[in-house]
C-alpha cells in the first residue's frame, strides 16, 4: 500500500511539472521577437531633406500592448513638423506577425564627413505579463558633401610689413534658407586687423544675412602682415549657423601667404605731398615712384593703376606715357614706352604720373568720401587713399520782409530814424562730421544787435567793442541741410543812419567767415560769405532803391513833415 501511494504522489508531481513548463513556455517572452529598425540613407548632402523609416514586426505569438515609440533625431538636425528633436509617440496595440513603418523627415548640417546618429526607442507590455519591455536601435548617416563655397581669395605672396587686402568669399546651393549665419577667422601670428566690409561683429567674427539657393557674397578685410622671409602665414576660417545658442560649423576653409623679400618700393605723391587732403574741384598730380631695394637689376615690368570710386572726374585724366582702358578709370605703363620700367638698376628710382580732377560736388549721403587708387607692380600692390573734405558753405542774407520778428521803421531808410533788419546766416555741410564750427563777422557803423534771435536757444554772442557777432554751433552732420533739417540763425539788428551816410546803401553786417574741423580728414574748413548792405538783394519784396538813406526833416515851404 504505501508503495502504490509513493508512485501516485511521483505521477502527481510529475504532471504538474508537465503542466508547469508548458505554462511557462507559452508565457516567456524575449525581446529579440520584436524587430525594430531605422532605415535611411547612409549618405546624404548636408542640408537635403531625408527621410527616417522607424520599421518594427511582431515576430512573438502574444500582442504587445501600450506600446510607446521615442525617436531622436540626430544633433545638428532640422527635424520637419516638429519643435524638437525628440519625438514621444504613444501607438496601437501590436498583433503577432504584425508590421508597422513610421515616417519621420528631418535635415542634416554639418562639415563634410561627420556621422550624425538618430536612434528610436520602443517600450511595449505583452499581454499577460506585467513587465515593460523596451527594443532600441540606431542609425548613423555621413555627409558627404556640403554644396556650399566657402574659400579665401588672398594674394599667394606678400611682402613683409605690406598692407594686404583679400576677401572671404561665400555662396550657397543648399536648397533651405540658412539663417543666423556666423563667419570666424583665425588670422595667423604678425597679421593686425584694420578693417572690414561688412563691419566685424569683432575683429573675427562676422554676422551674415540670410542665403537662399544660389546665393553668396563676401567679406572684404584689410589688414597688416608682418613676418621674416620664407614664413608661411595660415588664415583659417569657419562658417556655421547659430541654432539654440550652439554653433553648427558647415565649412571651414584654410590658405597660407608667403612673406617674401621686398624688391621694389612704391611711393605716392599728390601735388607734392604725402599726405595730401582733396577738396571737391581739385586738379590732382599723382607722381608714383618706384624704387629698387633689391639685390638684382628690374627689368621688363609694368606698372597698373585702378581709380575707384565716385568722385575722380574721369574726363579730366591724362598721363604722357599711359595708357588708357576699362572705361578709362585704369592706366597701364608698359617698360616698352618708360625706360625705367625696361631696366632698374639697384638703387635706381622711377617715376609715371598722371593728372586728374575732382568733381566739383560729392554726391548725396555719402559720407567720408575719398579718392581711392590701387597700383601693382609686379607682384607688388599698393593702395594710396586721399580723403576729401566736406563741402562747407556758408550764406548771409538780410532781410526787411520776413516771418521771424515785427521790425520796427519803415524803407526807405532815413537820417536818425532807427529801422529794424533781420541777418539770416544758412550753413550747409555735405559728407563729413564736422565740429567746433562758428560763425564770426561784425556789424557796421551805426548798427547793433536787438537782442531778437532764432532760435532762441543758439549761441550767438555780440562784443559791443569790436561789434563782433558769433554763432558758436558745435557739431554739424553730414549733409546739414540737405535733409530737409535747415541749419540757420536769425538775428535782428538795427540800423541808425547818421548824415554821413545820408544817399547812400551802409553796410548791415560785414564778410562773414565759418570756421569748422572736419572730423573725417582732420584738416580746417574755411569759408566765407559776402557783406550785406540795405539794398537787401536776397529781399524780393524790396527794390534797390528802397536802400538808399534819405533826410528825415521838414520841407519848410510846404510845411510838411516827412
Amino acid at each position: 500500500m504505501r508503495k502504490v501511494l509513493i508512485i501516485f504522489l511521483l505521477v502527481i508531481f510529475i504532471g504538474v511539472g508537465i503542466v508547469g513548463f508548458w505554462y511557462w513556455q507559452k508565457n516567456i517572452y524575449s525581446k529579440d521577437t520584436l524587430k525594430l529598425e531605422i532605415l535611411g540613407p547612409e549618405l546624404v548632402q548636408a542640408g537635403q531633406e531625408i527621410e527616417y523609416l522607424v520599421k518594427m514586426k511582431n515576430n512573438g505569438k502574444v500582442r504587445l500592448e501600450n506600446p510607446e515609440l521615442i525617436f531622436q533625431a540626430p544633433e545638428q538636425s532640422i527635424l520637419k513638423d516638429y519643435s524638437n528633436l525628440r519625438v514621444t509617440q504613444k501607438i496601437e496595440d501590436i498583433y503577432p506577425g504584425e508590421q508597422r513603418t513610421y515616417s519621420f523627415k528631418a535635415q542634416l548640417f554639418g562639415e563634410k564627413d561627420i556621422t550624425l546618429e538618430a536612434k528610436a526607442w520602443l517600450s511595449y507590455q505583452p499581454k499577460n505579463l506585467k513587465a515593460r519591455f523596451e527594443s532600441k536601435t540606431t542609425l548613423t548617416i555621413r555627409i558627404e558633401f556640403i554644396p556650399l563655397t566657402f574659400e579665401f581669395d588672398l594674394p599667394l605672396k606678400v611682402e613683409k610689413g605690406e598692407d594686404i587686402k583679400f576677401s572671404l568669399n561665400y555662396f550657397s546651393n543648399i536648397d533651405y534658407l540658412l539663417e543666423n549665419l556666423r563667419v570666424k577667422i583665425e588670422y595667423p601670428s604678425d597679421f593686425t586687423f584694420e578693417s572690414s566690409l561688412p563691419e566685424a561683429l569683432d575683429e573675427n567674427e562676422w554676422s551674415l544675412p540670410p542665403l537662399v539657393q544660389a546665393s553668396g557674397g563676401r567679406i572684404e578685410i584689410n589688414g597688416l602682415i608682418e613676418g621674416k622671409e620664407g614664413q608661411k602665414k595660415v588664415f583659417r576660417a569657419q562658417l556655421g549657423m547659430l541654432k539654440d545658442g550652439d554653433f553648427w560649423l558647415l565649412k571651414e576653409t584654410a590658405q597660407s601667404i608667403e612673406i617674401i623679400e621686398s624688391s621694389l618700393y612704391i611711393s605716392n605723391l599728390i601735388n607734392n605731398s604725402p599726405n595730401y587732403t582733396a577738396n571737391p574741384g581739385d586738379f590732382l598730380h599723382y607722381e608714383i615712384y618706384f624704387k629698387n631695394i633689391g639685390k638684382r637689376p628690374v627689368q621688363k615690368k609694368y606698372i597698373f593703376a585702378r581709380l575707384e570710386g565716385e568722385f575722380f572726374d574721369l574726363t579730366t585724366l591724362k598721363s604722357n606715357k599711359g595708357e588708357f582702358g576699362q572705361g578709362d578709370n585704369t592706366i597701364l605703363w608698359d617698360w616698352k614706352n618708360v625706360p625705367d620700367l625696361r631696366f632698374l638698376d639697384v638703387g635706381q628710382e622711377g617715376k609715371v604720373e598722371f593728372w586728374i580732377r575732382v568733381k566739383e560736388s560729392v554726391d548725396y549721403q555719402v559720407k567720408n568720401a575719398k579718392l581711392r587708387a590701387e597700383i601693382a607692380l609686379g607682384e607688388i600692390e599698393k593702395v594710396f587713399e586721399t580723403k576729401i573734405n566736406s563741402q562747407l558753405t556758408l550764406f548771409q542774407k538780410a532781410y526787411f520782409t520776413q516771418e521771424f520778428f515785427e521790425n520796427l521803421g519803415s524803407l526807405p531808410p532815413k537820417i536818425g530814424q532807427a529801422i529794424d533788419y533781420v541777418i539770416v546766416w544758412q550753413v550747409e555741410n555735405t559728407c563729413n562730421e564736422l565740429k567746433n564750427v562758428k560763425v564770426k563777422s561784425a556789424l557796421s557803423e551805426n548798427v547793433q544787435p536787438t537782442g531778437k534771435i532764432f532760435p532762441e536757444d543758439a549761441k550767438f554772442t555780440y562784443d559791443s567793442e569790436s561789434k563782433t557777432v558769433m554763432w558758436n554751433i558745435g557739431e554739424v552732420n553730414a549733409w546739414q541741410s540737405f535733409e530737409n533739417i535747415p541749419l540757420i540763425l536769425a538775428f535782428q539788428v538795427r540800423l541808425t543812419p547818421d548824415f554821413s551816410q545820408k544817399g547812400k546803401t551802409p553796410l548791415l553786417i560785414k564778410e562773414s567767415n565759418i570756421l569748422a574741423e572736419d572730423n573725417w580728414t582732420s584738416e580746417i574748413l574755411e569759408e566765407k560769405a559776402s557783406a550785406v548792405n540795405t539794398t537787401l538783394p536776397d529781399d524780393e519784396t524790396v527794390s534797390p532803391e528802397q536802400g538808399i538813406v534819405e533826410e528825415q526833416g521838414i520841407v519848410e515851404e510846404q510845411g510838411i513833415v516827412e
